[in-house]
C-alpha cells in the first residue's frame, strides 16, 4: 500500500465569518481561475430610506393626480347625463327602463337555475344506484 499523502489543511473555524454575520458574493472567474470576494458597497440605511421615501411621494402624487382626474372624468359625465335628461326626456326614460329590465332579467335568469355542484350529482347518482339494489333485493 502507498504512503499516504499528507497535506495541510486549516481548521475551520481559524478564518472566517462567525455564525449572524453577512456572508459576501464570491466571484469566480474562468478566464484566470481565480476565486476573490469583489469589493462591497457600504450599506447606508438613511439612504436607503431616503431614496424609498422618495418613491413614496412619487407614488402619492401619482395618484393624488389620478384622483383628480377621475373626479374631473365623473363630474363631467354628470353634467352630460344632466344635459341629455334635460334634452330628451321620453328617451332617457326608455332607455333607463331598458337597463332596469335587462338587469332585472339577468339577476332573475341567475335565480332560477341554481347550479348543481359535482357533489350533488354524485350523491343523487348514488342514492339512485342504492334504490335500484334495494329493489332487486
Amino acid at each position: 500500500m502507498p504512503p499516504r499523502k499528507r497535506t495541510d489543511t486549516a481548521p475551520l473555524v481559524a478564518k472566517g465569518a462567525k455564525i449572524g454575520e453577512p456572508v459576501p458574493k464570491a466571484i469566480v472567474d474562468t478566464n484566470t481561475a481565480a476565486v476573490g470576494i469583489p469589493p462591497q458597497p457600504d450599506y447606508d440605511p438613511r439612504e436607503e430610506i431616503s431614496a424609498l421615501r422618495k418613491q413614496m411621494e412619487a407614488l402619492r402624487q401619482q395618484i393624488s393626480d389620478a384622483a383628480q382626474s377621475v373626479k374631473g372624468g365623473a363630474r363631467q359625465a354628470a353634467r352630460q347625463t344632466e344635459a341629455t335628461v334635460k334634452l330628451y326626456p321620453v328617451s332617457s326614460l326608455l332607455t333607463a327602463a331598458a337597463v332596469a329590465g335587462a338587469f332585472a332579467f339577468a339577476i332573475a335568469g341567475l335565480r332560477s337555475s341554481t347550479p348543481r355542484s359535482r357533489y350533488d350529482r354524485a350523491l343523487d347518482e348514488v342514492r339512485d344506484l342504492y334504490d335500484r339494489i334495494r329493489d332487486r333485493l
